[in-house]
């Protein structure tokens, strides 16, 4: 079907959609470059309109898809080669970004939002039209290359009737619809705080003045890139029907990489906002974070590695290629032009402090993100050298990963108690007693309850090690204002968290990582999996539960067909759940997808996958039952560090106030 019965063509209105937004995206970065040179506030303002000309474009774009994908019009390739007729509205919706062209044209239409939102909303100051350029200079090339090498939008000529739909996998959860969006959220978000670290270097203003016009840019792709991690895995668990969360699968794998730089950076910029050091450092942790998302991006959409992930194999990979060398070439070369200017002057004091001690969980982020791409691309370069496949499995990041991430859990409950400078030896000794005292107290908890795993049992360590740490932070902050107000206690804190909004979402997010890491251990190191054989009507015990699989069935429903058993799950007589784990299978694709049953409880979850022939006749099932505990909380405390990031970004009460004049209207 066409757009006007034979007239214009969705496939030729969306092209000429992108290609609009191509040529007013080349016009913004050659006016914006050149108003930002010769400082003329003219062209500036002109980038900047072209810069929301831009993001309507590609918005015409992305709704010209849209309504492509929702009235089957096969003419269009991407519809063709990824909808079907028969999937449900939802599906169709999603399937923009469920192959390559579809993903980088949503990309480029996030990118261009965050442009034409900084176009908008940005402070007008002398970094502003440099970071536009650069934003720009970035869009220029997603836009450019779903215009000229990945178009979503060709016209076929000779229509098929039906398509075969998307990727089993990706249709077969409403995950599907959010993940990916959260996961470009986060890696777009990200290159605001890049694009203003080159406009300091350009403008030699490597000061603070870029990082704190950044900070809720910063703290907003962060804070959406580890909520995709997070959704990531749940759908992974959901879906994948193996009861895990995170196997370091490659893909996993690039898009944990620039989190891990991130977080590093957002730790760091407090170093240079307070001690006016490490100006270099955090230009270089930047840099890094956006080439990573390019290296990704190449990775994921190149076809080099395989993961059920992946797009496979694409024309974009070079192109991708080039565009990270050409980031990491100019981003370098121009840190090390200005090296003169981002260098320290200021020395570290004492390495008992606070700076000390986020300079050392800096290196140990950074050396994690080492490890895990070059376990990710260690199999890539011993292939292009020798011809054989290897692989690096879990057990390789697990023994890398570990050990430093119990070091950094131990310098993020000293960390936040340390004074800048240096540390008073005797105020040192009383908090090191007070956490040693928490995290032995969790030990010994944990001992007495049977745990008896060194690493696990470490984690419980650390974890009551940075509770006593939270505790204290907020007796420090607190205990003053109850002295000298005759308030109560819940007043107080109500005050403290609204005009502390960094500093108490910063230990809301700690909070949240401690509850992760717990759910972690236990989901790791105390999971029982099992494959088992249930005859109809008999019962199986399993863990205190009593398993009974009663019948098999095969249902039929919008372009998906499911084959499955139903079992009900008791204890101690009471029936608590009955679970459907069934395998479905998508149209005519014979690639099948499984969706376990899930009995959920805050302590762990009873997990069952068919496992076998589940078949019209049969008298029994093959079930995969996972027994996993604290699981929940991984998706507890993701929900909780959203909330924490949310917290930071708000402002607090006073600066609300600062913005009220005396006539009680408040200035935006």
């Amino acid at each position: 079907m066409s757009l006007t019965g034979g007239g214009l063509s969705l496939a030729v209105l969306g092209g000429s959609c992108v290609f609009l937004a191509l040529a007013l995206a080349v016009y913004a970065l050659v006016t914006g470059v050149i108003g930002a040179a010769r400082r003329d506030a003219r062209l500036q303002t002109s980038a900047r309109l072209a810069a929301v000309a831009v993001f309507l474009a590609m918005t015409a774009a992305i709704f010209v898809m849209e309504v492509a994908l929702l009235t089957d019009d096969f003419s269009v390739s991407y519809v063709a080669q990824h909808s079907r007729i028969a999937s449900p509205t939802w599906v169709k919706f999603v399937t923009m970004w469920a192959a390559l062209e579809g993903s980088i044209l949503l990309w480029g239409w996030l990118l261009s939002a965050y442009t034409a939102a900084l176009a908008v909303t940005a402070p007008n100051t002398i970094l502003r039209p440099w970071a536009l350029a650069v934003m720009q200079g970035v869009q220029v090339f997603f836009i450019g290359v779903t215009a000229l090498a990945a178009s979503p939008f060709r016209l076929l000529v000779d229509p098929p009737l039906d398509g075969p739909g998307p990727n089993p996998l990706l249709q077969n959860h409403w995950m599907m619809a959010v993940h990916p969006v959260l996961m470009y959220l986060g890696f777009v978000g990200l290159t605001v705080p890049f694009a203003y670290a080159m406009a300091a270097l350009i403008t030699r203003q490597p000061g603070v003045t870029w990082m704190t016009q950044t900070r809720r840019w910063t703290l907003t792709g962060w804070g959406f890139l580890s909520a995709a991690i997070v959704a990531g895995g749940w759908w992974s668990y959901e879906v994948l029907g193996w009861g895990g969360f995170w196997a370091w699968d490659p893909v996993e794998n690039v898009s944990f990489l620039p989190w891990l730089t991130a977080t590093a950076f957002i730790h760091s910029v407090q170093v240079q906002e307070r001690r006016r050091m490490l100006k270099g450092w955090n230009l270089l942790l930047v840099t890094l974070t956006f080439a990573l998302t390019i290296l990704g991006t190449f990775l994921t959409r190149s076809g080099v590695i395989s993961s059920v992930h992946a797009f496979g194999n694409g024309p974009v990979g070079p192109l991708f290629l080039g565009f990270f060398l050409l980031v990491v070439l100019f981003s370098f070369s121009l840190v090390a032009l200005r090296w003169d200017q981002v260098r320290d002057r200021a020395e570290l004091d004492d390495p008992v402090s606070r700076e000390g001690a986020i300079l050392l969980g800096n290196i140990l982020f950074l050396a994690i993100a080492f490890a895990v791409l070059l376990g990710t691309i260690f199999p890539l370069i011993v292939e292009a050298l020798t011809g054989d496949k290897v692989t690096v499995g879990a057990p390789f990041f697990d023994q890398v990963s570990v050990p430093v991430w119990l070091i950094i859990f131990l310098l993020m409950g000293i960390g936040p108690l340390l004074p800048w400078r240096k540390a008073e030896e005797q105020s040192l000794r009383r908090n090191l007693a007070w956490l040693a005292g928490g995290a032995l107290a969790a030990g010994l908890i944990a001992f007495i309850l049977g745990m008896r795993l060194v690493y696990p049992l470490l984690t419980v360590v650390v974890a009551g090690w940075n509770l006593v740490s939270l505790a204290l932070l907020l007796h420090g902050a607190l205990a003053p204002r109850l002295r000298l107000s005759d308030r109560s206690a819940l007043s107080v804190f109500r005050q403290y968290a609204f005009e502390s909004r960094r500093r108490f979402g910063s230990m809301i997010v700690h909070l949240a990582i401690i509850v992760i890491a717990l759910g972690v251990m236990g989901a790791s190191a105390y999971r029982i999996d099992r494959q088992m054989r249930f005859q109809f009507g008999e019962p199986v015990a399993f863990r205190g539960y009593t398993l009974v699989a009663t019948d098999s069935f095969r249902s039929q429903t919008q372009g998906r067909l499911s084959t499955g058993a139903v079992v009900e799950v008791y204890r101690n007589g009471d029936k608590l759940a009955t679970l459907r784990p069934r395998i479905n299978v998508f149209g005519a694709n014979q690639q099948s997808a499984p969706t376990p049953g899930v009995y959920y409880t805050p302590w762990h979850d009873l997990y069952l996958s068919i496992a076998g022939d589940v078949s019209e006749g049969r008298q029994s099932v093959v079930l995969r039952v996972v027994q996993s505990p604290l699981v929940a909380w991984i998706w507890i405390g993701g929900l909780v560090l959203v909330f924490g990031t949310i917290w930071s970004l708000l402002p607090g009460r006073q600066r609300v106030r600062r913005r009220t004049t005396n006539d009680g209207t408040v200035r935006a």
